[in-house]
């Protein structure tokens, strides 16, 4: 009989292939436990895990360096507390022992002190100086809790992240892109947490037009888990030709605002997967200040944002803002928040700054406070360019029809170019499963250096824009304008847009009543 050939060994894994093992291991434990419901929950258990043992491996990188430097390393996390300490031996505390000292408030510690537990201690580290990363740390800590109810379980889970090298770049470059997918998996199973995500394509598209520079500072005041601050780092790295160009971007080159606690710590593991190494990004909730307090030292050279839309802030937040400029649509607000954050040309020898924003289509066309705020924009700022979006780039999360408008602080508005980026061939709109890829916006790339009018693209004067009576009264400032080689008219819009239309228009109604009512009743006092 003839001897069978022994078979072949398997190829080893790539990185690629191990770290998804590992990020599928610990996903599979994860639904074993009773105190997670979902990837909304397991994504962000999973985060928290691996944002520790990622920075006590770059603390031991940087440790390394100082001890090379003959320079004496404070690190940001001391023990016990370090992964090393309790998660990184394979002979670790685990089960209720594992629980009661990530959870507890005061637990007993190695050598029988007592002592704050993980959690506790995290959120009491203090920073002692700017973009300090025990602030980071704190921060990040003070809105994360540990909502897995068995020990054991966890146990687990940091064997399998204990297996994941941060100090390599390969392993750091391929699970930033892992971890990108696992955050567009959340966005998909969060429902209306969509918010949170802008599509890659329509990021990538603002911060390729802006074209941030080294040495300008950049701020995302809405920054929801960092997709614009990581596309411009990516954008701003390829300018870094040697170690102080590096240094001049991890430090005050970019600034995030997220106040809500979840997308804030996917934001801060987002930007350190990607290389920076303190994200500088504020906690709370950016409308917070009153927009005539900020000055020259708090604005910044490029502003690239997706600011919510639809919600509505409480009135403390609404008194931040002029009088007869306060409105219930929250993306009016952020709009006027940026208008104010732009810097102003000749301000410490710079040029204006200029902005790239996402904005729904009733800001564009809403009267009253909506117009007032738009002559702002028209008069004060250019401008340049709006940029139309065909249906359905946000699907499923919103069907309101989205816009993109550039402008900057050179002048006011002279012209306003329009584009109308078109579906693709045979297309209605783009859906989940068939969204929009960077490759369709092409032809808008290569026209916006050579501008001319063609069947996607027109210009208007802002005198044709903004409309007043013969007193000199403002009537209105309606951007909403429709291409005029376009054939499409509302009856061919899909049913779902047709409905989010109508609404919008009655809320504007609706708005436009409650302001006629403020006024009625002022001039009745």
């Amino acid at each position: 009989m003839t001897p069978r050939a022994p078979r072949a060994a398997a190829p080893p894994a790539t990185t690629a292939q191990r770290l998804s093992a590992i990020v599928k291991s610990c996903r599979d434990i994860m639904r074993k436990d009773r105190g997670l419901n979902g990837d909304v929950d397991r994504l962000p258990m999973l985060t928290w895990v691996m944002f520790l043992k990622f920075l006590d491996d770059l603390e031991e990188v940087h440790r390394v360096e100082a001890e090379l430097a003959g320079k004496r390393y404070r690190p940001a996390i001391e023990p016990p507390y370090r992964w090393r300490d309790w998660a990184g031996k394979e002979d670790g505390i685990t089960g209720e022992e594992l629980l009661t000292f990530i959870n507890g408030q005061e637990v007993k510690l190695p050598g029988g002190k007592r002592g704050p537990g993980l959690f506790a201690y995290l959120r009491s580290l203090q920073g002692s100086e700017r973009g300090d990363r025990r602030d980071v740390v704190r921060t990040v800590f003070q809105g994360t809790h540990n909502r897995m109810l068995n020990g054991y379980l966890l146990r687990e889970i940091l064997d399998k992240v204990n297996g994941i090298h941060f100090g390599s770049t390969d392993e750091i470059n391929t699970l930033s892109h892992l971890y990108e997918s696992l955050l567009r998996e959340m966005r998909d199973a969060a429902g209306d947490s969509g918010e949170f995500y802008t599509p890659r394509p329509v990021v990538r598209l603002i911060v390729e037009l802006i074209d941030p520079r080294l040495g300008e500072a950049v701020l995302d005041p809405a920054c929801g888990t960092g997709g614009f601050l990581v596309q411009a780092y990516e954008h701003m790295k390829t300018q870094c030709k040697k170690a102080e160009d590096i240094r001049r971007l991890q430090r005050g080159s970019l600034f995030g605002v997220e106040a809500k606690p979840l997308p804030y710590l996917l934001a801060q593991m987002n930007l350190t997967l990607h290389g920076l190494e303190a994200p500088e990004i504020d906690s709370g909730n950016a409308l917070r200040f009153p927009l005539h307090e900020i000055g020259d030292r708090d604005r910044v050279d490029v502003i690239m944002t997706n600011p919510p839309f639809g919600g509505e802030e409480e009135r403390g937040i609404l008194a931040n803002f002029p009088e007869d400029r306060r409105t219930t649509e929250t993306a009016l607000l952020f709009l006027q928040l940026i208008m104010r954050k732009l810097r102003r040309p000749g301000a410490g020898g710079k040029v204006g700054g200029r902005a790239g924003v996402v904005v729904p289509n009733g800001a564009l066309f809403g009267d009253g406070v909506s117009a007032r705020i738009k002559e702002d924009l028209l008069k004060s700022f250019n401008l340049h360019t709006v940029v139309r979006l065909p249906n359905g780039v946000f699907a499923p999360y919103t069907s309101i029809p989205t816009n993109l408008l550039f402008f900057d602080r050179s002048g006011p508005t002279g012209e306003i170019w329009y584009y109308e980026q078109p579906l693709p061939e045979g297309r209605k709109q783009y859906t989940k499963t068939k969204p929009l890829q960077f490759e369709e916006l092409a032809d808008l790339v290569a026209w916006w250096n050579k501008r001319e009018e063609n069947e996607r693209a027109w210009k208007v004067r802002a005198s044709d824009v903004l409309k007043y009576d013969p007193q000199g009264q403002l009537i209105s400032v309606n951007l909403d304008l429709k291409n005029p080689s376009a054939q499409n008219t509302l009856e061919h819009l899909p049913p779902e847009q047709l409905v989010e239309s109508i609404l919008e228009k009655e809320r504007r109604i609706i708005e436009l009543m409650e302001e006629i009512k403020q006024v009625l009743a002022e001039a009745e006092k």
